[in-house]
């Protein structure tokens, strides 16, 4: 009797977790959802409302006669990495009298860039100031924005607050000689800000990817294990893997870089 007793208590007690484990998961899903139309509804509130096209009222206005077809200036919010990289200005886009508004492809670019962030911030479980942060830090340096959350994921576990015994710090967890190479008057409190670090972590990184042409694995150990040490080993020619590059590349499938 005893035992069929527990055996029932056992069921019991099992169905009462599986009760709050649904609970739990509609729970995350709603605040998913809620954060989903929250980011989506800010992107298009702070989205600027179209206007008539100077050169269709034009066209109307003049009925049959030729209209000069002039070009409107583009002023986006952020920065293609593509163009940081480059370091050139983007040419205006002409305006077609019957064509899409150059300011409609921004603004459908602004909404996939929110989306794309908005993603990361759920599969990585972080805020999504945080998660924007880190995606525009990426892409301004040149840098995939999955790498870029893999590095910070394994480095900080997303705390811009961290730092290690051996004095690395902030997100990216940069030594203070090492962020100084980059700009030189860059403080140790300054490091723990999370878009001064994430600038120099990323450019550091990038840097590293180009200097081992292209061999992430490598440029990974370097940012992990410093120069000297990585290049010891290969001299001794022995393997410099101390499963660092594994922890960070583990099912990643990219090459690093977006260029």
């Amino acid at each position: 009797m005893n035992d069929i007793n527990a055996s029932i208590t056992s069921l019991e007690a099992r169905a009462r977790r599986r009760r709050m484990h649904r609970h739990f998961r509609k729970r995350r899903l709603t605040r998913v959802f809620v954060s989903s139309v929250s980011v989506f509804a800010l992107a298009l509130l702070l989205t600027p409302k179209p206007t008539p096209h100077p050169l269709v009222t034009a066209v109307v206005a003049t009925s049959l006669r030729t209209v000069p077809v002039a070009t409107l200036p583009i002023e986006p919010s952020w920065r293609p990495a593509a163009d940081v990289l480059k370091r050139k200005s983007v040419a205006a886009l002409p305006s077609l009298p019957f064509g899409l508004d150059p300011k409609d492809a921004e603004r459908k670019e602004s909404l996939n860039r929110w989306h794309r962030i908005y993603t990361y911030s759920v599969r990585y479980r972080v805020k999504p100031e945080l998660a924007r942060k880190v995606y525009d830090a990426a892409v301004t340096a040149g840098i995939e924005p999955e790498l870029g959350f893999r590095l910070v994921r394994v480095e900080s576990v997303f705390d811009p607050r961290a730092q290690s015994h051996a004095g690395a710090m902030g997100l990216t967890q940069l030594m203070l000689g090492t962020a100084r190479e980059y700009e030189p008057n860059v403080s140790r409190e300054q490091l723990l800000d999370p878009e001064i670090n994430l600038r120099i972590g990323f450019k550091y990184l990038r840097g590293l990817i180009r200097d081992y042409k292209g061999d992430l694995r490598i440029a990974l150990l370097v940012y992990n294990r410093g120069p000297a040490a990585v290049q010891s080993a290969l001299s001794m020619g022995n393997d410099p893997a101390n499963g660092y590059e594994s922890m960070v590349m583990k099912g990643y499938r990219g090459r690093g870089t977006l260029d």
